[in-house]
């Protein structure tokens, strides 16, 4: 199986994007780091995939998935910090689709 290497989060609203790139594992699955700050891609067995912030503070999950995959799945996720929330589609770094 190949791992994921990088991936885009793009924003419905205006397409925004922050791009993530692999860095390391947790919980014996891949990590991703967003590239312009403290933002992690990571699962949990308690939360499946998700993301958080450097205080462990979740702030999105992944829609339509069962949280089980081998790496974060590419379909439409949620953030979710204080009033604001968007969804995001996660590409493949290097996807228009």
């Amino acid at each position: 199986m190949t791992v994921l290497a990088s991936f885009d989060f793009v924003r419905h609203i205006d397409g925004l994007r922050y791009h993530f790139e692999r860095d390391g594992e947790r919980h014996g699955r891949p990590a991703y780091r967003r590239t312009d700050g403290q933002v992690w891609c990571i699962w949990a067995p308690t939360d499946g995939w998700h993301c958080e912030i450097a205080d462990g503070l979740v702030t999105a999950h992944p829609l339509n998935s069962h949280g089980d995959e081998p790496e974060p799945p590419a379909t439409v996720w949620r953030s979710f910090k204080r009033d604001r929330s968007y969804l995001y589609d996660l590409r493949p770094f290097g996807s228009e689709a």
